[in-house]
């Protein structure tokens, strides 16, 4: 069998689309000779009957149903791949890579990334998840194109949009710890409790400690996620974001310990790339999808 031509695909569909031989013709701008011709000989190349003349309008066989159905999928794919190729043309990236910092809130960013990149088909988005001081130090390497975390503001390497801001709240669970919660819980009460604290996933920048007790015994996890489950279940404390645990706090499952000494802390979420970088469209129109 002699290798099939993506004409006579064209051919077939419009063929099976309109229900005429010259409905398909005049889609196609083709000669009704010519789609006829083509469809002919690909029968005979294939050794089936495709297509039942026998009616009104032109219908599939049972065979040719299950081969039309395949010539579909490969005519999309063809299409897909020449949108493909134009959108390389015109300078659109093929890839996009994003870095989502620990306090996003992970159902509303993916979310926002979804409607964005449904209408970039030819770029392939990325994504990457890492904590505190992860994401900019992928940025930075060169690694990422956009990150949505917290930063250093005044870094002058960097340019930002404000995202909204994201509540720390230190809390147990009820019974964890041996003594009434009150509004002026020090340190040194504290330092005999586990504390869970996050993996930085920097690999060569200076790592910070936020909120960690000195000579504190402590656990550390992947995620928030690991790290409130281990606080439900009475096996240490910590900072969590507040949209995290509204729902068990309201409830009662987790208790805050706010007071004096241990505060609620807000970081600004922002989506921050490079200053000194040239970006592509698409890079572009995600900035400013970002900002409305």
């Amino acid at each position: 069998m002699n290798d099939l031509s993506l004409q006579e695909l064209l051919c077939l569909n419009a063929v099976v689309e309109e229900g005429s031989f010259q409905a398909a013709a005049d889609r196609l701008h083709r000669t009704h000779p010519t789609v006829f011709n083509a469809i002919k000989n690909l029968e005979n190349r294939l050794d089936l009957r495709l297509l039942d003349r026998s009616g009104y309008r032109v219908s599939l066989t049972a065979e040719g149903r299950s081969f039309h159905l395949k010539a579909r999928q490969v005519l999309d794919n063809v299409a897909a791949l020449q949108k493909h190729a134009q959108c390389l043309a015109a300078g659109e990236e093929a890839e996009l890579r994003v870095v989502i910092g620990d306090l996003c809130h992970l159902p509303d960013m993916l979310a926002r990334l979804k409607r964005f990149f449904d209408n970039c088909p030819a770029t392939r988005l990325h994504l990457q998840f890492e904590t505190l001081t992860g994401p900019v130090e992928r940025l930075m390497d060169g690694d990422a194109d956009l990150i949505l975390h917290h930063i250093d503001e005044a870094d002058v390497r960097m340019e930002f949009i404000r995202l909204g801001k994201v509540k720390l709240i230190p809390v147990v669970a009820p019974g964890f710890l041996k003594f009434a919660i009150h509004d002026a819980i020090t340190a040194e009460q504290m330092r005999d409790y586990v504390q869970c604290i996050l993996r930085d996933t920097a690999t060569h920048t200076q790592q910070r400690e936020y909120h960690l007790i000195p000579g504190a015994h402590s656990w550390t996890v992947s995620d928030q996620f690991m790290k409130k489950e281990l606080i439900l279940q009475g096996m240490g404390w910590g900072n969590m974001p507040g949209y995290l645990v509204k729902d068990e706090l309201a409830d009662g499952r987790l208790l805050s310990i706010r007071g004096r000494y241990f505060k609620e802390s807000q970081l600004q979420l922002v989506a921050a790339r490079r200053s000194d970088v040239k970006h592509g469209p698409v890079a572009a129109r995600l900035w400013e999808y970002l900002q409305s």
